[in-house]
């Protein structure tokens, strides 16, 4: 590719920028832009979001010729760090500081250069969040890019075009970016999906999410990020297809101040207040509240029906807990309170889920919950890609549970209070 024309470092968006590095002298022959300014774009893949692709803000410069845009004309470099201090000898997966490799470059009809990164389903240096074993916690990770440019581009009307430095803007994804941010009265974040069509009275769909996505007050970091990015669970109720099931539905993620399964009781009544808070300033058809959950916020959604017995249309628990995961601790859901659901319940598991066993849990809780409906896969297998046992919600997320032909969200669509 020859030595590099322009590199520049950037710190993350909203962190500030850093020097650039020492630029080589230009030919005579190709001119000098401005900084362009650049956009990561990610998508939430089944495993968590990934930085999919670069958009370049090269529009403002002229018309660039397509044909001077190849995957050699510029280099990807990136570098994830822990938002949170980590201390020696504790471990934190997914942070890495590598080449990305461009798989495709092209012009968008805005004239904007967009650079295809490499991705998919298992695949390191792509991810913005990370798992700090500690404190069992997923943070969003602080992403410095790097962009080279190797060749000149072309510009109509203008000699071959070097930009002078690259600026990092922000991290897009439009199904995060749909969701607004909210805090409670009490103080629990939020993040609310609003359908396209508000006129008249619409359901709301309540996502629990798993242990890994709550707060760390200890550190100081509550993100209200974490719950939408780290899988499909709230976005599959929030896409077209979902929406168009539901005739349009709210959908809203709560964040915990630590694990549900901390002190459930204590939560439940926040949880309720921010339905509440919804519902008082949408109009939400309180006869058509659902609410799902996985891992921790499968537990949270078997006691939120426990807790208030009249307020949820459906109820799916998806790999949760019911017997205590310690050794000699506590039943989190009784039997005498499973029993007593009168809420529609579908619960969903996967056979070979070792972190949240499901013959004493979901199984277990099916027996008892009359009426109750009961997925349990074999493996979670998603487009060949096996993933750990344990992460069930992603069929839920893509509607596949389904009982004599019905499939979930067709289900708790059709569910009244």
């Amino acid at each position: 590719m020859g030595t590099p024309l322009r590199r520049r470092t950037i710190l993350a968006a909203g962190a500030g920028a850093a020097a650039g590095l020492s630029l080589p002298a230009l030919s005579a022959d190709a001119a000098t832009a401005t900084s362009v300014k650049f956009t990561l774009n990610a998508v939430v893949l089944d495993g968590g979001e990934q930085v999919t692709s670069v958009t370049l803000d090269t529009s403002r410069l002229g018309h660039v010729d397509p044909a001077s845009v190849s995957v050699a004309t510029f280099s990807v470099h990136a570098k994830a760090t822990s938002p949170i201090p980590i201390a020696a000898g504790d471990q934190i997966f997914s942070q890495y500081d590598l080449d990305r490799t461009v798989t495709a470059a092209r012009v968008d009809r805005r004239g904007d250069i967009v650079l295809e990164l490499s991705h998919g389903e298992g695949q390191v240096g792509g991810g913005t969040l990370g798992y700090i074993l500690s404190r069992g916690r997923n943070v969003r990770l602080d992403l410095v890019y790097t962009i080279t440019q190797n060749t000149p581009i072309g510009v109509r009307g203008r000699r071959p075009v070097v930009i002078s430095s690259f600026v990092q803007g922000r991290l897009a994804n439009p199904e995060v970016d749909a969701f607004s941010y909210h805090t409670s009265g009490s103080g629990m974040k939020y993040r609310l999906f609003s359908p396209a069509d508000c006129r008249g009275r619409r359901p709301l769909v309540l996502w629990l999410h798993g242990g890994g996505e709550g707060a760390s007050l200890p550190d100081n970091y509550y993100d209200n990020e974490t719950t939408l990015r780290a899988n499909r669970g709230a976005l599959g109720f929030a896409t077209p297809e979902a929406q168009r099931i539901f005739s349009g539905a709210y959908v809203v993620a709560p964040q915990s101040t630590s694990f549900w399964l901390e002190d459930g009781p204590r939560f439940a009544p926040l949880i309720q207040e921010i339905v509440r808070e919804v519902s008082r300033r949408h109009d939400v058809d309180r006869d058509r509240i659902y609410v799902v959950g996985c891992s921790n916020g499968g537990y949270m959604s078997l006691k939120m029906t426990t807790v208030y017995p009249d307020a949820f249309a459906a109820s799916v628990p998806i790999c949760g807990v019911v017997t205590s995961l310690q050794p000699g601790g506590p039943t989190m859901v009784t039997d005498a309170e499973l029993v007593a659901i009168d809420t529609p319940t579908w619960l969903v598991a996967s056979r070979d889920d070792t972190t949240v066993p499901p013959e004493p849990n979901t199984v277990h809780a099916h027996d008892l919950i009359p009426g109750s409906i009961m997925s349990l896969y074999d493996t979670v297998t998603w487009d060949g890609y096996r993933f750990p046992g344990h992460w069930s919600w992603i069929y839920v997320a893509r509607n596949d549970p389904r009982d004599d032909g019905t499939r979930i969200w067709q289900w708790m669509a059709r569910q009244r209070r």
